[in-house]
């Protein structure tokens, strides 16, 4: 048996109902989150260095996917925190744990790519350098 939302029509204006929900997360996520920035230049500087370097199409996937992941993240943790700080508006150990775990799973993140980041440019720029 069906249920109710699988038996609803596909819809674009639902669909597009869904997408400007979601362009506004990113402009929230922006505006109220200043490590982005942070995430937006590295990628920028990443991605500088993936032309200069003219990277492989498979070293352009792991950089692309890492820098979603990244910044992925950072939206997750920047959710949590709100969702923290609306409810336990008074400090509690709980919600500082919590903010701490979204907060190293994002450093875990960003560790991870730029371990990436070198596996992929240390190379390429020792053979500039030393080459």
């Amino acid at each position: 048996m069906e249920s109710s939302r699988e038996q609803e029509a596909f819809s674009l204006v639902k669909r597009a109902k869904n997408l400007t929900h979601a362009l506004r997360g990113l402009r929230v996520l922006i505006q109220t989150t200043p490590n982005v920035w942070v995430h937006f230049g590295s990628a920028l500087l990443a991605i500088i260095f993936g032309f200069l370097f003219s990277i492989s199409s498979t070293e352009w996937l792991f950089l692309v996917l890492s820098i979603g992941l990244v910044i992925g993240a950072e939206a997750f943790n920047s959710a949590i925190e709100v969702d923290i700080d609306l409810t336990s508006p008074e400090y509690h150990p709980f919600a500082r744990d919590t903010k701490d775990l979204a907060a190293g799973a994002v450093l875990i993140m960003g560790i991870t790519t730029w371990i990436i980041g070198a596996i992929i440019f240390f190379p390429k720029i020792h053979a500039y350098f030393f080459s």
